[in-house]
């Protein structure tokens, strides 16, 4: 009986544990009213109602399909972290907020620039990152962790090989994971990085946190390198910090034009923003797209515009983060190129214009484009893939040329080689992100990386050959075609 009555003793308790949490961000709800307290993106006043209008359709979802089929590290284990988290967190932002109704309360909540407000504004960070991460592995309500794919295909491969199923570990478990690949010198550093990785701040990473942050740290074989370049050396690095903050902050620099701090963006989860004071003494943020940032800042450091981090002088040199990468190949069988000669096509061929090649990559549904098009559709839709309708979460240049067929030992030797790495301009655009409706675009030829296709796509630009084996050649004819970067994809970006 006992083993029986447990797991419903777990979904009854999950279910209280919820209503606890709706109730609680109700409560706070009510205290936010005041119009004082009226800050930038991210406001506590529009995600509070939002996480527990979320939480409602996870205890419901969890009702219609009650127990934890997941196991471990699954969506109990998560909601137990979760919730407690947020009651956590709750307590501190009630702390801090006027009780309603009185006005004698600590004025000092309402002064622009106090310890207080900073102290709320922090907390309003995170209560982002908790709603922003629960809508990630709860879409509709539904747990979705063990489906989730992470945009760097490098970083998918490490998390469920060493972590299988589960989206939640206990940072200590994961800390030993990450160092057998990227060794971590114990001590200040280590935890360094678990202040950057844990964005909600609970002690444990999540498969979502781990993807923030390897988007904002890319590339995969240099990830610790470019951290500790980027956000430990650097003085321009400001973490927790709103769009608000970086106006005021920047104040300070605006007789110096090409001052500049950088930031995780609060309103799109994995891609930097930047704010800088320009040649006028104007005060403007911008948001690169999907870049490598080391790239961005190097580019702004040659136009003069990012100069002096957090007005000092003395501006990092990042350029041993622009190194050699291996570049990939598409192998196409022949199956493949008869269907494209018997549609009047040709695989390179952007299937959108049908005018030019395609030359660049979503990440991660991996379709592919040419960068024109793809410059077009995100003025319309910037979020989704015009394919699948997949959230785009990052892309890359690439060029796609053919190539006589080579013995094994030939290719082997090839993989092997390196490319030199190229400067890449970067696409801005103003935060916070405004995305307009478009018009749909035609659909994709059948993409390369389905399970009916007998060729391969293997396009990411970094890969950990220990972390996974290479795929097979395919024992039929075939005809191989080499992606490498292109720095000319990039031309076309809009500044």
């Amino acid at each position: 009986m006992a083993a029986v009555a447990s797991p419903r003793g777990r979904q009854w308790g999950e279910a209280r544990a919820l209503g606890r949490a709706v109730k609680l961000l109700q409560r706070l709800e009510e205290q936010c009213r005041d119009p004082r307290l009226v800050m930038g993106p991210p406001s506590l006043r529009h995600l509070l109602p939002r996480t527990a209008q979320l939480l409602r359709e996870v205890a419901k979802a969890r009702r219609e399909a009650p127990g934890d089929p997941e196991g471990p590290g699954g969506a109990g284990d998560f909601l137990v972290i979760y919730l407690a988290n947020l009651e956590a967190k709750g307590r501190k932002v009630a702390e801090l907020l006027p009780p309603r109704g009185k006005r004698d309360a600590n004025q000092e909540i309402f002064r622009e620039g106090s310890r207080f407000r900073r102290q709320l504004a922090k907390l309003a960070l995170i209560f982002s990152h908790m709603h922003t991460e629960l809508k990630a592995l709860f879409p509709g309500g539904k747990y979705c962790g063990h489906l989730y794919q992470l945009s760097k295909d490098s970083a998918h491969t490490f998390w469920r090989e060493r972590c299988g199923v589960r989206c939640l570990l206990p940072w200590a478990e994961f800390q030993c994971l990450l160092c057998a690949c990227h060794p971590v010198e114990p001590g200040p550093t280590m935890q360094a990085l678990r202040s950057t990785m844990d964005l909600t701040c609970n002690g444990h990473v999540s498969v979502f946190e781990f993807d923030i942050f390897t988007r904002l740290f890319q590339p995969w074989p240099t990830l610790l390198r470019n951290w500790q370049l980027l956000a430990v050396n650097h003085p321009g690095y400001m973490a927790f910090l709103t769009y608000d903050e970086v106006q005021t902050r920047l104040q300070a620099c605006r007789d110096k034009p090409g001052s500049y701090i950088f930031r995780p963006s609060c309103t799109r989860l994995g891609q930097w923003a930047i704010g800088y004071v320009s040649s006028d003494g104007s005060i403007l943020q911008t948001i690169p797209l999907n870049k490598p940032l080391f790239q961005v800042l190097l580019k702004g450091q040659r136009d003069g515009i990012y100069l002096y981090p957090d007005g000092k002088s003395h501006n990092p040199d990042l350029t041993e983060l622009c190194e050699a990468e291996p570049y990939q190949r598409i192998v196409v069988s022949e199956e493949q190129l008869q269907l494209y000669e018997a549609m009047n096509s040709t695989f390179e061929l952007c299937k959108i214009c049908a005018e030019r090649d395609k030359d660049v990559r979503i990440q991660p549904c991996g379709h592919l484009l040419c960068n024109h098009c793809l410059t077009a559709w995100q003025q319309s839709d910037s979020q989704t893939c015009p394919f699948c309708r997949c959230q785009i979460k990052g892309f890359e240049a690439v060029s796609i040329c053919q190539a006589q067929e080579r013995s094994a030992e030939v290719r082997t030797t090839a993989e092997d080689s390196r490319d030199n790495c190229h400067q890449k301009t970067a696409q801005w655009e103003l935060e916070p992100p405004v995305t307009p409706s478009g018009p749909p675009l035609p659909p994709e030829d059948p993409s390369p990386r389905t399970s009916q296709d007998k060729g391969w796509l293997t396009v990411a630009p970094i890969t950990l050959p220990r972390l996974r084996a290479p795929l097979p050649l395919p024992k039929m004819a075939s005809v191989l075609w080499e992606v490498t970067d292109r720095p000319q994809a990039r031309q076309g970006a809009t500044e």
